[in-house]
């Protein structure tokens, strides 16, 4: 007697030599998450320095660190909804500070510690496991 037939789908697991759309994708995704990473130090980077030696800095560093925050965003998350919103905060925080055309020192303490608890969560959250 033959098995009988079920409704569940079968599982087909991605090839990762397809030369489909779903091979470029990850690759852009993978391209946005490091120059927005490199961004976001690199602005990060900026700030620090300017925190630990003492001197003013203009503008330019914000909108690296928060146009590296943009383009991590849109390679990284996956919830729609989220991912704009972080764009858009980005993107709104780098329009603020050009007009506003002034670094404080509390600007730059605020982006550092907030850098700082970002990072600390990505460190001890463990991600999903994918299936």
């Amino acid at each position: 007697m033959p098995p009988e037939p079920t409704n569940e789908p079968a599982h087909r697991e991605p090839d990762d030599d397809s030369g489909g759309d779903s091979g470029g994708d990850n690759q852009m995704r993978v391209a946005g998450m490091i120059v927005g990473t490199a961004l976001i130090f690199i602005g990060f980077l900026d700030v620090f320095l300017s925190i630990s030696g003492g001197f003013e800095i203009d503008v330019i560093p914000f909108m690296i660190y928060f146009g590296g925050v943009a383009i991590w965003a849109n390679s990284v998350v996956e919830n729609a909804t989220l991912r704009y919103s972080i764009i858009g905060g980005a993107i709104l925080l780098a329009a603020v500070f050009f007009h506003y055309g002034e670094v404080l020192f509390w600007h730059k303490q605020v982006l550092f510690w907030s850098t700082v608890v970002v990072v600390m969560y990505f460190m001890f959250n463990e991600p999903k496991k994918r299936r």
